[in-house]
């Protein structure tokens, strides 16, 4: 048994001990996930939520999503972060050559986002680091599935509670 996994259940478990906290399991498996990222990020100089821009930039370019659909508005919606978080995360993607931004001509409010070809020439390399480093990983990939689709439930009730 790992120091973080718990304690099998007895009557009279203190609810309030670390290793029973989801919470604290959800943390630290998402620290360490980041970690096993920290290789890949280095190779390619970016960061991990620049991975995460990166990844909604590629869905939109393979899905030919119109361009004027490619708005921070629409981004911060995909990676639940707000503009005051994405603003200076994307300047400094914008000097990597990963993006561009640029005013709508219909609404100067709104701010669009472009993908370079930059980027796009790095979705390829990083698709081949990410498919070979997760299988190496000592988990079977049914239950990474599995654990995937579990978080996503888990997400989508989380986020149904607080909007009540």
């Amino acid at each position: 048994m790992s120091r973080t996994e718990p304690k099998p259940d007895r009557e009279g478990t203190d609810s309030l001990r670390l290793d029973r906290q989801l919470c604290f399991a959800l943390y630290a498996s998402s620290r360490a996930m980041t970690r096993a990222y920290q290789p890949m990020l280095r190779e390619f100089g970016i960061t991990y939520p620049q991975y995460l821009v990166l990844l909604v930039l590629w869905q939109w370019d393979e899905e030919r999503r119109a361009a004027d659909l490619w708005t921070v508005s629409a981004l911060g919606s995909e990676l639940m972060l707000d503009s005051g978080t994405l603003t200076p995360l994307l300047k400094r993607m914008e000097g990597l050559a990963l993006l561009r931004r640029r005013r709508s001509a219909q609404d100067e409010r709104v701010t669009l986002i472009e993908i370079t070809d930059t980027a796009r020439a790095l979705r390829r390399e990083v698709k081949a680091w990410r498919d070979s480093a997760l299988g190496e990983l000592a988990v079977p990939k049914s239950r990474l599935e599995a654990l995937h689709r579990e978080l996503w439930k888990l997400l989508n009730a989380l986020q149904a509670d607080s909007s009540k």
